[in-house]
């Protein structure tokens, strides 16, 4: 998986929004858009921008958000998205160049691994001010089939998978010193896990 993601956020970047729309059965932006009811505050960073998606409802939203993706391609793919007076970052989520206690709200929708790595929490945890929140959106699955297949596969009722997956994603946040509510939102034809965090 470490590898498709390597290829999928650097040289076939520009097929990014084609996989995301098939893997979403064309609901993509209504996935990302569900995290709007947990944002809180006006300063929001968001990590690992990817072509722009969130940067874009978040500005029609009136909001002035920053944002920061590892990716060069990414990058170019979001400006042309947004225009280049959009706050757009390339660096590091484990090397935050922002000032501590800054913003409201740090948000990260379907990222890879780099958002449970401890040195990625800790910075998030300095640039939030004081009961800033983490709102990170990591998986999404379709509520047909596969869903049925993945329990009778696992052996496991959903509540009983659900738990499993719920302590297996607080694990790193409670760690890192945050206190942690997970969310199961069910929206149609998807069950999406949403993670809120609060410094």
């Amino acid at each position: 998986m470490r590898f498709f993601f390597q290829l999928l956020y650097h040289p076939f970047a520009f097929s990014y929004d084609l996989v995301a729309w098939l893997v979403s059965f064309g609901h993509w932006n209504d996935w990302v858009r569900s995290i709007f009811p947990l944002l809180e505050g006006t300063r929001i960073l968001e990590l690992g921008h990817g072509p722009g998606h969130l940067q874009r409802l978040l500005l029609d939203q009136g909001l002035t958000p920053v944002a920061l993706d590892e990716s060069m391609q990414m990058g170019r793919l979001a400006k042309r998205r947004l225009g280049t007076k959009q706050q757009l970052t390339r660096g590091l989520s484990q090397s935050l160049p922002y000032p501590s206690e800054y913003f409201d709200t740090v948000v990260s929708t379907f990222p890879s691994e780099y958002i449970f790595d401890p040195r990625t929490l800790s910075e998030v945890r300095r640039v939030l001010r004081t009961r800033g929140r983490l709102i990170v959106l990591p998986a999404a699955f379709p509520s047909n089939g596969f869903l049925k297949w993945l329990y009778k596969f696992t052996g496991e009722n959903p509540q009983a998978l659900d738990h499993a997956l719920k302590e297996r994603l607080k694990h790193p946040l409670l760690k890192a010193g945050f206190t942690v509510e997970i969310q199961i939102s069910e929206m149609r034809s998807s069950r999406l896990v949403i993670l809120h965090a609060t410094k």
